[in-house]
C-alpha cells in the first residue's frame, strides 16, 4: 500500500465522505456494556467522563466515533500517533501476521531492520535495542540496566513524575505513590523538584533556573552519599506529561547528567509520551536541550506502535555489555516479534513520508498562537506552554498567586465533550488542559478546539460578572464584602498548597473567586492518567 506523501492526512484515502460503519457494530447496548464493565472489570480501572462515559466503536485519523456514529475530535490520544486505524500500518500488520509471528530467538529481518532504523534517529552512541511491549516494561528494564551497570541501587526522580504501573515504577513515580501516603516513598528513592519555571520554586524571573534546579539534584546526591547510599540513575520524562506539561529549561539535563555521572550514575530519558517527532523541531524531546546532551538510556513506548503493544529501550554498547555480564539471559516472549517490528517500521514510514514531524511543528505553533490570543482575553488562563503537538493550558483563579483553577478546568473538558471535542486535564492540581493529539491534527482542528474553549471561558466569565455584580450590590448595602460559598466551591476551591483561596482572575478588590453554575456536571477530581 502506498502512502500519500502530498498530504498530512492520517489516512491514505482522503475522501470527504463520512466513513462507513460496516464493521463497527455493537455487541451490547451502552447500558449493558456499562453494567458488564462494573461486574467484570476491576473498579480501579476508570473511564473518562465517569458520569456519562463515551462508548467508542471505531476511529479514523484524528476522529473517534461513538455507537451512534457521532464524531469526536481527539485532542488527547498520543498513542494513535500517526492517526487512528492508519491503513498503511494496519496493512503492514495484517501482511506480516499472515506470514509469521514468533519470538526473537529465531533470526528475522524485521527485527534488525527496525533496530537499525530506530537507532539511526538517535545519537550515535545509543546503538543497542531491547524490544518489549509497553512503556512500563521499558522503564522497568531501564532500571535493571542502570543498576547492573553501576552496581548501585538508588534512583533520583522528579516530583509529580509518572513512569509506569508496575511495582518498580510506582516506587519512583511520586504522581502515584504520594496518593497513598508520604511514608510510601522508599529509602532508595530521592525526589527532586520538577523543573517548572511557572509554578515551581525557581520561576521565569530567576536568572538561571536550569542551574538552580540541577544544583538541587547535586545536593540530593551529596546527602544520599553522606547517608551511605549510591545513585544508580536519574530518570526523567523529557517533557513531563502527567506532571502538567512541563518543559524543562534549556541546559537542565546537561547539568544534571554531569552531576549524576560524576556520582557514578546514569541518565535515563523517558520518551514514552513525547517521542517520535511530537515536539516538531526534533524527533526526540530530549534533543530540545541541545546537541551537547545525550542520555545513557532512552525508553520509548505509546506512539511507537500506533496502538499496537510495542516499546523499546535503547542504550550504549557499554551498558548493554554490563547487563550481559550478570550471566542472566534476557528474553521477552513477544518483544521484537516480526509483527510488532513490521508495525514499528510502518509507523516510521508514515512519519517520514507524510512529514508528520513537520506537521507537528507547524500546527503546534499555530495552536500555541491561538491559545496565547485566548490568554490575552481570558484571565482564567495563567500560562500557555508547550512545543509541537504537546501543549498545556494552565488555568488559574488568580494570575498573581497562580492559584490552580481545578474546578474550572474540569468544567471546560466536560463542556468540550458536549461539543464533541475530547480533551483532558492533569497536573498536580488537575488544572492543566492537555493537548497531545494524533500527529495529523490540522490547523482547522486546532481552531475548532480553541474557538470552543473561547466560547466556554466566555460563558464562565459572563456568569462570573453576574455573580460579581450581585456581590458588589450586597456589599454596598451591608458595608462589607461578602460572598456565599456553594458546596461545590468548598469542594473544589483549594489553593496550590491545599488551603482555600478566594481570589479572582484579574486581581479585583474584595477577593472574589471566579465561580459559575456547575450543577449539571458534578465531576470527580480523581486522576485518570492519559
Amino acid at each position: 500500500m502506498e502512502i500519500d506523501s502530498d498530504t498530512n492526512d492520517c489516512q491514505t484515502n482522503t475522501a470527504d465522505s463520512e466513513p462507513e460503519f460496516t464493521m463497527a457494530t455493537e455487541i451490547f447496548n451502552k447500558d449493558t456494556t456499562i453494567e458488564l464493565r462494573k461486574k467484570h472489570i476491576g473498579p480501579s480501572c476508570k473511564v473518562f467522563f465517569g458520569k456519562d462515559p463515551i462508548k467508542i466503536i471505531r476511529a479514523e485519523g484524528q476522529y473517534m466515533y461513538n455507537e451512534k456514529g457521532e464524531r469526536y475530535l481527539d485532542c488527547i490520544n498520543n498513542v494513535a500517533h500517526v492517526g487512528h486505524s492508519h491503513p498503511y500500518v494496519v496493512n503492514a500488520a495484517v501482511k506480516q501476521m499472515e506470514l509469521l509471528n514468533t519470538n526473537s530467538r529465531f533470526l528475522h529481518d524485521n527485527l534488525v531492520q527496525y533496530a537499525q532504523r530506530l537507532t539511526a534517529t538517535l545519537p550515535e552512541q545509543l546503538s543497542v535495542c531491547y524490544f518489549v511491549n509497553s512503556g512500563s516494561e521499558a522503564n522497568d528494564l531501564a532500571l535493571r540496566l542502570a543498576r547492573q551497570h553501576t552496581g548501585n541501587e538508588d534512583i533520583i526522580t522528579l516530583n509529580h513524575a509518572y513512569h509506569g504501573h508496575v511495582s518498580s515504577l510506582i516506587d519512583i513515580s511520586p504522581y502515584k505513590f504520594l496518593q497513598l501516603d508520604k511514608s510510601a516513598k522508599k529509602d532508595f528513592v530521592h525526589v527532586a523538584s520538577t523543573p517548572d519555571i511557572y509554578r515551581g520554586k525557581f520561576r521565569e524571573d530567576h536568572p538561571d533556573p536550569a542551574t538552580a534546579y540541577a544544583d538541587e539534584v547535586k545536593d540530593i546526591m551529596q546527602e544520599a552519599h553522606r547517608n551511605g547510599r549510591k545513585i544508580a540513575a536519574f530518570i526523567a520524562e523529557s517533557l513531563q506529561s502527567c506532571g502538567g506539561q512541563i518543559i524543562p529549561p534549556a541546559g537542565y539535563f546537561q547539568k544534571v547528567a554531569q552531576h549524576v555521572r560524576k556520582a557514578g550514575g546514569v541518565f535515563i530519558a523517558d520518551e514514552v509520551q513525547v517521542g517520535f517527532g511530537r515536539v516538531g523541531k526534533h524527533f526526540w524531546a530530549f534533543q530540545l536541550q541541545g546537541e551537547d546532551f545525550t542520555p545513557d538510556i532512552v525508553t520509548m513506548g505509546k506512539p511507537i506502535g500506533n496502538g499496537h503493544p510495542l516499546s523499546c529501550v535503547v542504550t550504549t554498547k557499554e551498558i548493554a555489555e554490563s547487563f550481559m555480564s550478570s550471566g542472566m539471559e534476557y528474553f521477552n516472549t513477544f518483544g521484537g516479534n516480526p509483527v510488532s517490528c513490521a508495525i514499528g517500521n510502518a509507523v516510521l514510514d508514515v512519519i517520514e513520508k507524510q512529514d508528520l514531524q513537520g506537521n507537528a511543528d507547524k500546527v503546534g505553533n499555530y495552536l500555541i498562537e491561538l491559545l496565547n490570543e485566548q490568554k490575552e482575553k481570558h484571565p482564567l488562563i495563567g500560562d500557555i506552554r508547550g512545543v509541537g503537538l504537546f501543549v498545556g493550558v494552565d488555568m488559574v483563579k488568580d494570575r498573581v498567586k497562580r492559584t490552580p483553577a481545578t474546578a474550572e478546568a474540569q468544567h471546560v473538558i466536560y463542556k468540550l465533550k458536549e461539543h464533541n471535542i475530547l480533551l483532558s486535564a492533569d497536573g498536580p492540581h488537575r488544572n492543566i488542559l492537555k493537548f497531545k493529539p494524533p500527529m495529523c491534527f490540522s490547523e482547522e482542528d486546532a481552531k475548532f478546539a480553541v474557538d470552543n474553549i473561547d466560547e466556554i471561558l466566555t460563558a464562565i466569565e459572563n456568569a462570573t460578572m453576574v455573580k460579581t455584580d450581585n456581590v458588589e450590590s450586597n456589599a454596598a448595602e451591608n458595608g462589607a464584602c461578602k460572598r456565599k460559598m456553594t458546596s461545590y466551591d468548598n469542594e473544589h476551591s483549594s489553593g496550590e498548597n491545599g488551603h482555600h483561596e478566594h481570589t479572582n482572575g484579574n486581581g479585583a478588590a474584595c477577593g472574589q473567586q471566579i465561580v459559575y453554575s456547575h450543577d449539571s456536571h458534578k465531576v470527580s477530581c480523581k486522576r485518570i492518567r492519559t
